[in-house]
């Protein structure tokens, strides 16, 4: 079968890499001198394949070990070692049985309670989350496994700003001292959610203030980005018109997900030597939005009436500005400012709606353009 050119999951190698030259260089440029690095931007933007890149990149493959951790899912210390541990094994066995054996060696409070694989006999990170007894002791052993490498070493945290809900109050203090200690790493601090990392590293008050350099990971630029599209399309012996593709940029502002899945769908949809016409985008389009259609009438079921009903008004004007305003509740046929202000909490709690500088929109864009359409 041949091969999709767009990439949505998984590690993406250069050739299907989409351009980004500026940023991997810059990111490339900070580590290898020593700085550390706060990488910012939407969720689904691109955060994971940049830093993956990077890591590709001989001046760092042949010269650190590099690590990637995500911790979307941990709300607490424990998980957060439990992860750091499991991610750092894992990324170490297939450099050696040495290092390995150092790192059971470097982790005294877990290595008894590793298991071990019969056809290899290397040890197997087969740790629990209750296994964790002591989680601010494995940590100091992880960071001190890392300081003893025979090699520089990067750590990538992704979603790093989940430390800051973590119950524990010390957290980011906790882990500020070992990374300040530790003279054989660095670190990429990665997240989505820009108010907590700005808070936490932007503020005097956080331990992390002014530790690291920023990076705002934005939108590829247009025409790059379009020429990326057609130039696959045409290296797979298909074709693709340059408005059809300006036409999928533009309906999610160059949001790098969005754009990927919907052309993933489209090249299925389109036959070896044929063209990928208006006609086959909106199919692909509609595939996806109908394979998602349980989903988000199931996210919808969660909510109550006015809280989907502002969610269908912030989806119909796309970018939703004053949403307490007369005009825009007489617009939307919403109750009251009132009930506006405490439904819109939920929602940007939830994760269903994101606000920058007062300006609201739908999170999962085909989520939005899924209500856009249930409303046409």
């Amino acid at each position: 079968m041949e091969e999709n050119p767009f990439v949505v999951s998984g590690r993406i190698r250069p050739e299907y890499f989409c351009d980004r030259k500026a940023e991997s260089e810059r990111m490339i440029k900070l580590l290898t001198n020593g700085n550390n690095v706060v990488l910012k931007s939407d969720r689904r933007m691109g955060k994971t394949g940049l830093i993956q890149y990077c890591f590709d990149q001989p001046v760092l493959h042949n010269n650190y070990y590099t690590f990637f951790v995500d911790i979307l899912h941990t709300t607490c210390l424990q998980e957060l070692v439990h992860e750091l541990g499991r991610t750092v094994y894992e990324q170490t066995v297939p450099r050696g049985k040495k290092m390995v054996q150092n790192f059971i060696k470097a982790l005294h409070s877990i290595a008894g309670k590793m298991g071990f694989d019969a056809s290899t006999g290397l040890p197997t990170f087969s740790v629990g989350l209750g296994d964790i007894e002591q989680p601010e002791y494995t940590l100091e052993e992880i960071f001190g496994y890392l300081q003893q490498a025979d090699k520089p070493c990067i750590v990538a945290i992704d979603e790093f700003q989940q430390v800051a809900t973590y119950p524990e109050k010390n957290v980011e203090a906790l882990l500020r001292g070992h990374i300040q200690r530790i003279s054989n790493c660095r670190f990429v601090f990665a997240g989505s959610e820009r108010h907590l990392l700005e808070q936490m590293f932007d503020n005097r008050n956080h331990p992390f203030y002014k530790s690291a350099d920023n990076m705002k990971l934005g939108a590829i630029d247009r025409d790059v980005y379009v020429d990326f599209m057609c130039s696959k399309f045409q290296e797979k012996g298909r074709t693709l018109a340059t408005h059809v593709a300006q036409d999928v940029y533009d309906l999610f502002e160059g949001h790098t997900y969005y754009v990927q899945k919907t052309m993933n769908e489209a090249f299925a949809n389109t036959l070896a030597g044929g063209s990928c016409t208006e006609k086959v985008m909106e199919t692909s389009l509609r595939d996806i939005l109908v394979g998602n259609d349980y989903y988000y009438r199931e996210l919808l079921s969660r909510m109550t009436i006015k809280q989907k009903m502002l969610l269908y008004a912030i989806a119909a004007d796309r970018v939703a500005t004053q949403i307490t305003s007369a005009d825009f509740i007489k617009r939307h046929k919403l109750s009251s400012a009132s009930s506006v202000q405490s439904a819109i909490k939920r929602l940007l709690s939830e994760g269903y709606v994101v606000e920058e500088a007062r300006r609201y929109r739908v999170n999962d864009r085909f989520f939005g353009l899924w209500l856009r359409r249930m409303m046409a």
